[in-house]
């Protein structure tokens, strides 16, 4: 097909998008980019597709360990409302359902805040994690590998999640290589959960000492 086919599919295509109200026009258009997005040759990566989901279809998930203090709250807030949004919640696909795998600060700004909610036609900006990367270990490793190149969080939480990937038979090798972390680590994230049966085979620096829980920013 040649760019003037091309150019008269369009117009045709915008005319038709044109007529429709605007929920029956957002689900349209995310047709047409999910439609593109298959036959991109960037549909290996999630950003390539960013589609507007309604927010009951829509939920944050149980393990994520980065928690914002009310004044980051407030200027992530006040980002949306004076810049728009500019970053895709990131999600997993199940059933329906999109389960927030990385952006749940701006899940809630966009589901909490009344004027941005208006404003957005109740939806939300998504993209779907890659395929393969479903399973709810996997998930997990991505919520953190997102948190932790921003900042830090919460450490008896992410003590939590460590235990947790160990206990769906993550080996302390794997635990470290997808979570970014040295080896050492993983065993001090256990040690602080006291489940020693995880950690025996392990040896710690007797010279580190447990960090203060902080508080990392969502963007």
């Amino acid at each position: 097909m040649g760019d003037l086919a091309v150019e008269r599919a369009l117009c045709s295509l915008l005319s038709a998008l044109e007529q429709m109200g605007v929920e029956d026009r957002i689900d349209a258009i995310n047709q047409v980019k999910l439609h593109l997005h298959a036959i991109s040759p960037m549909k290996d990566e999630p950003v390539d597709c960013v589609v507007w989901v309604r927010s009951d279809q829509v939920q944050a998930n149980d393990y994520n360990p980065n928690k914002v203090a009310p004044p980051e709250m407030r200027l992530l807030l006040r980002s949306i409302e004076a810049d728009g949004y500019t970053q895709p919640i990131v999600t997993f696909e199940h059933e329906g359902v999109n389960e927030v795998v990385d952006g749940s600060h701006r899940f809630r700004v966009g589901t909490e805040t009344p004027a941005i909610r208006n404003r957005i036609h109740g939806r939300l900006p998504v993209t779907i994690i890659r395929v393969g990367r479903e399973g709810k270990a996997d998930r997990i490793a991505a919520t953190i590998r997102h948190n932790r190149a921003r900042g830090k969080h919460l450490v008896s939480e992410m003590s939590n999640i460590v235990l947790e990937l160990a206990r769906r038979n993550w080996n302390d090798a794997k635990i470290a290589k997808e979570l970014g972390m040295d080896p050492d680590e993983v065993l001090r994230l256990k040690q602080i959960g006291g489940l020693a049966d995880l950690f025996a085979d392990g040896e710690f620096s007797e010279a580190w000492e447990i960090e203060h829980e902080t508080e990392a920013s969502d963007v």
